[in-house]
């Protein structure tokens, strides 16, 4: 118990030292993570709005960006935080209670309240706007799907921060590598919609799973059959098992440095 309690304690400061490092710097502060993704939905919201296209199911354009453009966020920026944490840290690991695994665990844990935050406030505003009332068909499962979208990303984050230490391409390659799953997770349309040929190929993608757990979380009219918790869930637990053993790895590379 000693020990869980030193590690949360060593957690808890290293995200404070990481709010004040991202949004401590600047005079836009914690306003620019909700300023950064409402372009995003607004700009797509707009340009489908000139289109004329309606969200698919009945569901209002807006919020069916928010609950893709939101996740798909919290899944990259998971990934980037986690796999730039220790190059970014590594005058923490000096001290003897800080390891690796720690900072990782503390700049998703901020990434999450952040995502978490936003999402709420995206949503609250559309209500507001539309003069409808702000109403969740299932919030748990909204919130088990950010989860999701956070794990896959702390566990692919880890294992190219351990494959970062011995090779330098890696930090390179990721933002190509990763670039793709923009128009492959189902952020601007629904699985449903596709033809069956499509379906199959992208139901391999597991964020696109994740995104439509929490559409189906958030909308009383949206329901994939096609979808499962369960193979996300898979994906997660493999990203993470791989990924702390990556972990270790890179915490004995850094022990003999």
């Amino acid at each position: 118990m000693r020990a869980l309690f030193i590690t949360w304690q060593v957690i808890y400061a290293v995200l404070l030292r990481e709010t004040k490092t991202r949004y401590g710097q600047s005079q836009l502060g914690y306003v620019w993570a909700l300023i950064e993704p409402t372009l995003w939905v607004g700009t797509f919201a707009g340009m489908y709005w000139f289109l004329g296209r309606q969200g698919p199911s009945g569901m209002p354009m807006f919020e069916f960006l928010v609950s893709g453009i939101v996740p798909f966020a919290l899944f990259i920026e998971s990934v980037s935080r986690s796999a730039t944490a220790i190059g970014a840290n590594q005058g923490l690991l000096y001290y003897p209670h800080v390891r690796p695994l720690d900072l990782v665990v503390a700049r998703v844990l901020l990434e999450y309240a952040t995502k978490v935050v936003v999402f709420a406030l995206l949503m609250i505003a559309a209500a507001c706007l539309q003069g409808t009332p702000l109403r969740a068909d299932q919030p748990l499962k909204v919130f088990l799907g950010l989860v999701l979208a956070s794990g896959l990303g702390m566990g692919l984050g880890l294992i190219l921060c351990g494959l970062g230490l011995f090779f330098s391409v890696v930090e390179r390659l990721q933002s190509t590598l990763l670039r793709p799953l923009f128009w492959l997770s189902g952020l601007f349309y629904s699985i449903d919609e596709l033809p069956s040929a499509a379906q199959k190929v992208l139901l391999l993608n597991p964020l696109l799973h994740v995104i439509e757990i929490v559409r189906s979380g958030w909308f009383v009219t949206h329901e994939s059959r096609l979808v499962t918790i369960w193979y996300p869930l898979l994906w997660t637990t493999i990203l993470l098992f791989f990924g702390l053993t990556f972990e270790r790895v890179a915490r004995r590379r850094l022990h003999h440095l």
